[in-house]
């Protein structure tokens, strides 16, 4: 039986307000399909692990974050608080690869104490997707539906994908070859080229010097796809500038 978390005094990014599902207290509960993806209106940056690269690369440039401990961004816009990637209506754009960080919302797994070692699943109720209305059944009894059981199965191959991710960032760092990132970009008509700063990217000089042996490790483990990946995704850098370009216009 889950029981109330503790004071949250920081949600994660699109999480307004988290509650743990409960065959108590949502026996009847149900989901509701998700009308847009609007949560994410105000955002240019998702967080994604690594298990994602290979399908990320192709609509977003993927970059990596400041923080103390950088995660792996895909970027959906150049400005704050401006998503490229989110039509009008509040769908996705078509034939783009939508991020599992979001596919998961509104659920998660979390701890619901901080000492304790395991995560319990939540959902943020403020979005009204969950409720006694909802089509699709949460709970048989007292047991977890079909659709629970998919949501958590997903949850937890997301967290573990998060500690894969783990690794790969804390190995760039053992190896020293994260850079303060510098994108410039000069396209027909400009009078000076447009700049864009303030994420991190892997030093393409450092990796090309790395010794051989580290190199063979990377290789075998897969951490230089991983690198590759990323540094081929920075290119659509261009292909959201230009988009940028475009939104006035449209």
């Amino acid at each position: 039986m889950a029981t109330q978390p503790q004071a949250q005094p920081q949600l994660p990014l699109f999480y307004r307000n988290l509650v743990p599902l409960s065959s108590e207290l949502h026996a009847g509960f149900g989901l509701k399909p998700r009308p847009n993806l609007e949560f994410a209106r105000l955002t240019h940056a998702v967080p994604i692990t690594v298990d994602e690269f290979a399908l990320a690369q192709r609509n977003y440039p993927i970059v990596f974050g400041t923080d103390q401990v950088a995660v792996p961004l895909a970027l959906v816009g150049l400005r704050e608080g401006e998503n490229l990637f989110l039509e009008p209506d509040g769908q996705w754009r078509p034939r783009a690869y939508i991020p599992a960080y979001i596919r998961r919302h509104p659920f998660m797994l979390a701890r619901l104490q901080p000492d304790s070692q395991m995560l319990s699943l939540v959902f943020d109720d403020s979005w009204g997707l969950v409720a006694e209305d909802g089509e699709q059944k949460l709970f048989d009894g007292t047991e977890p539906s079909e659709t629970t059981k998919g949501i958590l199965k997903f949850c937890e191959e997301f967290e573990a994908a998060v500690a894969r991710t783990r690794g790969f960032m804390e190995e760039l760092g053992k190896l020293g070859l994260l850079m303060d990132g510098q994108a410039s970009i000069q396209n027909p008509g400009m009078a000076e080229p447009a700049n864009f700063s303030g994420f991190r990217m892997v030093d393409e000089k450092k990796l090309q010097n790395i010794r051989g042996d580290q190199a063979r490790k990377m290789v075998q483990n897969g951490m230089m796809g991983l690198i590759y990946a990323h540094l081929f995704s920075l290119g659509q850098m261009r292909e959201l500038f230009a988009d940028l370009q475009a939104r006035p216009a449209a």
